[in-house]
């Protein structure tokens, strides 16, 4: 199963209803027991999806009708990070243990399926001009970036799996950041990415807790209440920044002109 959203201008989202912003925007339902799910986004063509392997193991499926390859990956790279419990990737029949958050990278060519009873992943793909090897990405082994702090409540640790050092990628990055107790922001003050897609995944989230999530043109934002595991697209021409009612975490990715992570502009509080 996997949907498509095209790309819309930022006017449009100015004078769209809360229906319209969810149906271009907001990616839900992901995650369902034993299947993948998939999203398809005309923005840096990008794919945002769900695996639940449950009792069996599921493969990554080709959605030939979208990508045109009788393989997903044919034309494209994938990183992969595990929101739920202990559970294991096989990339071209090499197996990769992950526990909760550790992540994982898969160059372009790979076979790729999802294993594990109580584990969920969430994963992206996009377009990949160059093959590079999987490599696992545990989450503890990862030096955080601390940022922000308790007295602005935006306190937080960046978790950088790829970001155009390191782990060699054609375009795609991807990782974690944590948001400390306590703290409700993330990516605040915020920032646009005038050359590059990004699609931030909301994990870790209590059942009855949402973040607050804003979108759009600086001057001209709108927002969007999401809660646990469903995830935002933000074009090029968007802020991405959001509020919680309680502790979360959430999973960012990007893709499109180069993987250059210090590739953005910052926002002024003055110009929102």
């Amino acid at each position: 199963m996997i949907q498509v959203r095209y790309s819309i201008p930022p006017s449009s989202a100015e004078t769209a209803t809360t229906a319209d912003l969810r149906e271009n925007f907001l990616v839900r339902d992901l995650f369902v027991s034993g299947e993948v799910r998939g999203t398809y986004t005309h923005d840096d063509r990008m794919v945002i999806g769900g695996a639940v392997p449950g009792a069996d193991e599921v493969g990554l499926p080709a959605w030939t009708e979208v990508l045109g390859t009788e393989n997903h990956l044919d034309r494209r790279e994938l990183g992969v990070i595990n929101v739920g419990s202990a559970g294991h990737v096989v990339v071209d029949g090499e197996k990769f243990e992950l526990e909760h958050l550790d992540g994982l990278y898969a160059g372009r060519g790979s076979e790729v399926s999802f294993g594990g009873a109580e584990a969920a992943f969430y994963f992206v793909s996009a377009p990949a001009h160059a093959t590079y090897p999987a490599q696992a990405l545990s989450h503890s082994e990862v030096e955080p970036v601390a940022l922000g702090s308790a007295e602005a409540a935006n306190e937080r640790n960046l978790f950088r799996y790829a970001w155009g050092q390191d782990l060699r990628t054609s375009v795609l990055q991807f990782g974690v950041t944590v948001v400390a107790r306590g703290s409700v922001w993330n990516t605040f003050p915020p920032h646009l990415h005038d050359r590059r897609t990004e699609v931030y995944c909301y994990v870790d989230l209590a059942e009855d807790d949402r973040v607050f999530h804003f979108l759009g043109r600086p001057g001209a934002t709108r927002h969007l209440v999401l809660r646990n595991r469903e995830a935002v697209i933000s074009p090029p021409w968007s802020i991405h920044s959001g509020a919680g009612t309680g502790s979360y975490a959430f999973i960012w990715a990007m893709a499109g002109e180069n993987n250059a992570y210090t590739d953005l502009s910052p926002v002024a509080l003055e110009e929102l």
